[in-house]
């Protein structure tokens, strides 16, 4: 295999080639490619390429896929908020059951640093310090001052929608002090709880605790977590005139434009990152042998959406921040393990 191609993963008509990693020692007869700290900073990399106040995408690159992962699982399951974890139900005549309005009130985002909380135990009372609370107290009834014929429930009856905005913070001992500058509240207002129709109320209290995604969904930070390789489009020959179009439009917009070089026109892949790589090119004869679709192994295109709990930049650090934590945990037992050893002989 070409030296050039190890870090390529092969796109082909009818399967995908050379997926295994092989950048470790031996993989290759005669060849021995040991990990060096300094070649690996120099082909590391990190580059954001956008940045909002709700995701982040940016590129991973010079990394094993394992590592990829590894991060974003810890976007996922690792990173601590603070969620709905009990509803004590005192009135609910309403037609949703108990526990699924409970289940659905869990999965509300609730706008709190989890850093301002210390983690709860099952035997641990719930205090100011380890618990948020929130009540939700509403009734529905008929509207004054209704047209005739009105069939809208939201003119007809006064809270037969019931939101997110609804809930009501009930700050605990200097909660209302600590938080007076950000107060606690759902991330967004509009998140719609449950309907009721006259004469249905809904009294609750509720109770936020410290936990993580691994625990349960309600606790994960991010809405979206994922990665994908880099597209890599190589035209092998020129493709010209009508064949241009064709071979554009085998791709989504944006990712091949056709230039005119010396009064011909020609296709010319311009952003190879908006591909999908759906294949549709190699469907067509007229490009056998002509292009090649590759993915690069070691650089991934991460898109991270934040459910408004903790700033994307903030979730991607922080999930650094318990890799390296989880590599140091693992250095420090394999050290152990082999003094362990060494004594023992």
């Amino acid at each position: 295999m070409a030296l050039e191609d190890r870090n390529r993963v092969v796109i082909l008509e009818d399967r995908v080639e050379n997926i295994s990693g092989a950048d470790f020692p031996m993989s290759f007869d005669g060849e021995d490619v040991p990990f060096h700290l300094e070649g690996f900073k120099k082909t590391f990399d990190i580059k954001i390429i956008r940045l909002t106040p709700t995701d982040i995408e940016f590129d991973l690159i010079g990394v094993d896929a394992s590592i990829a992962n590894a991060l974003r699982r810890i976007l996922i399951s690792e990173i601590p908020t603070m969620a709905i974890e009990k509803v004590y139900m005192i009135n609910n005549t309403g037609i949703m059951q108990d526990e699924v309005l409970a289940h659905r009130l869990g999965l509300i985002p609730i706008l709190a640093d989890p850093n301002e909380f210390q983690w709860k135990r099952p035997s641990d009372p719930p205090t100011d310090q380890n618990t948020i609370v929130f009540k939700l107290d509403v009734a529905c009834a008929k509207g004054r001052d209704v047209p005739e014929g009105e069939t809208d429930p939201k003119i007809k009856y006064i809270n037969s929608s019931i939101y997110s905005s609804q809930l009501q913070w009930d700050p605990k001992g200097d909660q209302e002090t600590r938080f007076a500058q950000n107060p606690i509240r759902p991330i967004h207002d509009d998140i719609l709880i449950t309907k009721l129709r006259p004469g249905q109320i809904i009294s609750c209290e509720l109770h936020c605790e410290k936990g993580i995604g691994k625990d349960h969904a309600k606790f994960s930070p991010v809405a979206t977590a994922s990665y994908r390789l880099l597209p890599d489009i190589q035209i092998l020959e020129d493709i010209t005139d009508d064949d241009a179009e064709l071979f554009r439009d085998c791709f989504p917009p944006g990712v091949v434009d056709i230039v005119e070089e010396d009064g011909v026109r020609k296709a010319k892949v311009i952003n190879p990152r908006k591909d999908t790589v759906s294949r549709e090119v190699l469907r067509h004869k007229q490009f056998e042998g002509k292009v090649r679709l590759t993915r690069v192994r070691d650089h991934f295109i991460f898109n991270v959406e934040s459910t408004g709990i903790v700033s994307p930049e903030a979730l991607v650090n922080q999930a650094l921040d318990i890799l390296i934590e989880k590599c140091e945990i693992s250095k420090a037992a394999l050290d152990s393990a082999v003094k362990g050893n060494n004594e023992e002989e």
